[in-house]
């Protein structure tokens, strides 16, 4: 691809290569997440608290960069689904803990599929190239966050 050193092309614009690398993600995805029946905000709730079973709302919304209205009709549906439950807190019930069931936690298997296929792709087996592209992206958000 050829980029220009006018700051007005699209093609020069980084902000747009993540955009649209997001897209293509997002469609790479969506088939490999149906065939576990996810979408891509609750497998990233599931990546969450495979890490860390028992966290506040408050904590994976912070993991996640969401806040507590776009995370609890998320959770909500996913306990409908018998995928985890929500307890208060026992020493401060203002806080909500997540935790799963035997559904939620049986799907971490199935999940393993979709990381092995993004890596299959985009690395061909080279781990340290999706590594270092993943570290940057990681020093990007860091350093948009820090400039707002």
């Amino acid at each position: 691809m050829t980029t220009s050193t006018d700051p007005l092309h699209l093609d020069s614009m980084l902000c747009f290569a993540v955009y649209a690398a997001g897209h293509a993600f997002t469609r790479f995805y969506k088939p490999r997440l149906e065939a576990i029946g996810l979408t891509y905000p609750q497998y990233l709730v599931f990546m969450v608290l495979w890490e860390a079973d028992g966290i506040t709302v408050k904590t994976l919304g912070d993991r996640l960069f969401l806040d507590s209205g776009t995370i609890t009709p998320l959770l909500k549906r996913l306990e409908g689904r018998g995928l985890l439950r929500r307890e208060r807190d026992e020493d401060d019930e203002r806080q909500v803990r997540i935790y799963l069931t035997q559904e939620g936690r049986a799907l971490r298997a199935k999940a393993l599929a979709v990381p092995l296929a993004v890596h299959a792709v985009i690395g061909g087996g080279d781990a340290t190239a999706a590594d270092g592209l993943r570290d940057s992206l990681h020093l990007l958000r860091e350093k948009l966050n820090a400039g707002s």
